[in-house]
């Protein structure tokens, strides 16, 4: 069993920056795959960034060259580094955890689930 939490969030002008962090339990964290959803009001959760057990990573296209994601294995945490914020980047941000170790971009591909952190960019 996996717990995530993820904190960092925050009010943003546009063009700030932000660092989520999600740290995690269990001590197989190192060989999961962990991603990053968002969810904006009255929309769908949707996908941000993956990271696999291994380091490779996978951005989606609205956040490439704005938002890099990363691990720190001895301290069980991943990382989602957002820069150039732009209010569209206004939701919820969730990070997940698979048990297998490879990153994929579909929500329904993640066994655990953190409670969110909200993230508001005004313009």
């Amino acid at each position: 069993q996996v717990q995530l939490v993820e904190s960092g969030g925050g009010l943003v002008q546009a063009g700030g920056s932000l660092r989520l962090s999600c740290a995690a339990s269990g001590r197989t964290f190192s060989s999961y795959a962990v991603g990053w959803f968002r969810q904006a009001p009255g929309k769908g959760r949707e996908f941000v960034a993956t990271i696999s057990w291994a380091g490779g990573t996978s951005v989606a296209d609205a956040v490439k060259g704005r938002f890099a994601i990363s691990r720190d294995n001895a301290k069980n945490t991943v990382y989602l580094q957002m820069n150039s914020l732009k209010p569209e980047d206004t939701a919820i941000y969730y990070c997940a955890a698979r048990s297998q170790g490879i990153a994929m971009r579909g929500a329904d591909w993640y066994d655990y689930w953190g409670q969110g952190t909200q993230v508001t960019v005004s313009s």
